[in-house]
């Protein structure tokens, strides 16, 4: 078992506004409107990285491909949520690397 270090610059407040910004996509929109909340790092790397998913879930699920990666989108932003609420800065593949290409976080 490897022990992660736990960063105390993270507060049990971040960690639940993370976590409720993976689960319902409306909090992730409201926490970029709220300033003392996009002040934090990890609030807002979560909540960014939060509504890319999901502007990609409903995208593909608009043009049809995703009704099976709907289900599938939502199971995998309930993990990343849970893994965010540990504390842990969470990566999506491709998209967490294309925010950070464009400075969104």
């Amino acid at each position: 078992m490897t022990q992660q270090t736990i960063n105390p610059d993270i507060t049990s407040d971040d960690k639940l506004w993370a976590l409720l910004g993976w689960l319902i996509w409306p909090v992730a929109v409201i926490v970029l409107f709220m300033d003392d909340k996009k002040a934090r790092p990890f609030i807002k790397y979560n909540a960014v990285n939060s509504l890319a998913l999901n502007v990609v879930a409903w995208g593909l699920l608009i043009i049809g491909i995703g009704a099976c990666l709907g289900p599938l989108a939502f199971i995998y932003s309930i993990v990343l949520g849970i893994q965010a609420y540990q504390g842990k800065w969470v990566t999506v593949p491709v998209l967490s690397d294309f925010i950070k290409k464009q400075g969104w976080v």
